[in-house]
């Protein structure tokens, strides 16, 4: 399986593909990026590491050449500037994400290939790029709450003093302020997370604060996430390449599930070689149900800004 990460050069980027070099299951890596000397460089170190894990083929390349690609995973993305809104940042991304699109559409791709967006505001570019590059809507990917969903799990892990492969516990929504925290199915090796010491209100309130908090909490303290962007990044994608039907909480383009259509959102979503194959609608407890659809509303409404621009 060959994929092409655009703003590869990026820590993001570079990052995911160091993931998916030491995955070691998809068998061809395109970096690319617009800056063409960074891009290089970071192909060449990551090739320079193939005889010792992964044994891909790692290159830089540009949209020619990556339009034979199965997954095109989309990093790039511009940074807030000092006394910028979150719609004027919103605004430039989504300028710099249609040159992205523009690209690919120019260069030509695979009838059955999948576009898998990183870049934020992630919900609503994986809505623009269903709706611009015109493929099909399980086709487009976001990577949505994944990283949220990592960090919750993780931190819930580390306070309880647990095993943090066996927590299982979703955020839902947007990636972003209006984010819901799913308690009400949360787990620990199968039980009910609820029955372990210590997972009381209080703490799960806690835990939620600090996951809502943690993107600004590793940008002030190193300058930006990377590597556990880069696993998640990872995850979805050995998700398709395995077809391995497993649910994740991606963000596409609603169908009905609680009630959502026409909004890109995180849901509990079946992930396998078609990209998305269903989305699940299993129980909320009422006021998760609700703040699911309030952030929906939220998207919508900041789509509806977007697409008038």
């Amino acid at each position: 399986m060959k994929v092409t990460i655009i703003g590869g050069g990026g820590r993001v980027g570079s990052n995911a593909a160091f993931a998916l070099q030491c995955g070691a299951i998809v068998s061809e890596i395109q970096i690319l990026d617009a800056n063409a000397d960074l891009a290089e460089g970071e192909a060449l170190d990551l090739m320079h590491g193939s005889s010792a894990v992964g044994g891909q083929r790692i290159y830089a390349g540009d949209y020619a050449k990556a339009k034979d690609s199965d997954i095109f995973v989309i990093t790039a993305g511009l940074r807030r500037k000092p006394d910028e809104s979150r719609l004027d940042l919103i605004n430039r991304n989504v300028a710099l994400f249609l040159q992205i699109l523009g690209g690919i559409q120019q260069a030509g791709f695979r009838k059955d290939a999948l576009v898998f967006v990183v870049s934020n505001p992630v919900d609503i570019l994986t809505q623009l790029a269903q709706a611009k590059l015109g493929l099909p809507w399980q086709q487009v990917i976001g990577l949505g709450t994944m990283l949220d969903t990592a960090r919750f799990r993780s931190l819930i892990a580390q306070e309880l003093k647990l095993a943090p492969t066996q927590v299982s516990a979703l955020i839902l929504g947007e990636h972003g302020d209006t984010m819901i925290p799913v308690w009400s199915s949360a787990a620990y090796a199968g039980l009910p997370l609820a029955k372990v010491a210590g997972c009381t209100a209080a703490f799960q309130n806690q835990i939620f604060e600090r996951t809502k908090g943690s993107g600004a909490e590793v940008i002030r303290r190193k300058g930006g996430a990377g590597w556990a962007v880069g696993l998640t990044i990872a995850e979805v994608v050995h998700a398709i390449a395995l077809n391995k039907r497993t649910v994740l909480p991606v963000s596409s383009l609603q169908q009905g599930a609680y009630g959502l259509r026409n909004v890109s959102i995180s849901v509990p979503t079946v992930v396998g070689r078609a990209g998305v194959l269903s989305h699940l609608e299993l129980e909320l407890w009422p006021k998760e149900l609700s703040g699911l659809q309030s952030s929906a509303r939220a998207l919508q409404e900041t789509y509806a800004k977007v697409a008038k621009a």
